[in-house]
């Protein structure tokens, strides 16, 4: 079974009988070229399907930076640009996901200091 030069699958033909058997394997070799199309529609909707829960999870996670970054400028007295640096650092120094970082953010549990590494 293949798509263009790409092999997705096999087809094995086993028989009892002896000689050439020209009718089942054009039709095996026409069911295989179904197959091949249903496989490959099912693999596009899974990518699809992923790609669009990454995006989601991005476009989520962007939100709770963006809110983080407000939050910690006005509690701060910080631009946007320092607040988002203050963040960015504390995550990469204890190895977390910015997003993490900005949930705790603006949940209270990471306050300047904490961020400052004090």
């Amino acid at each position: 079974m293949r798509l263009r030069e790409q092999t997705i699958g096999v087809v094995a033909l086993l028989r009892t009988g002896r000689g050439p058997a020209p009718e089942p394997v054009a039709l095996a070799e026409a069911m295989a070229g179904v197959a091949t199309i249903g496989l490959i529609q099912q693999r596009t909707i899974h990518e699809g399907r992923l790609l669009t829960e990454q995006l989601r999870v991005a476009l989520d996670s962007r939100v709770v930076l963006e809110q983080a970054k407000g939050a910690l400028a006005e509690r701060a007295g910080l631009d946007v640009a320092q607040a988002f640096d203050l963040m960015r650092g504390h995550a990469r120094r204890r190895r977390r996901l910015l997003a993490d970082v900005a949930r705790d953010v603006l949940a209270g549990a990471l306050g300047l200091g904490d961020l400052r590494g004090a």
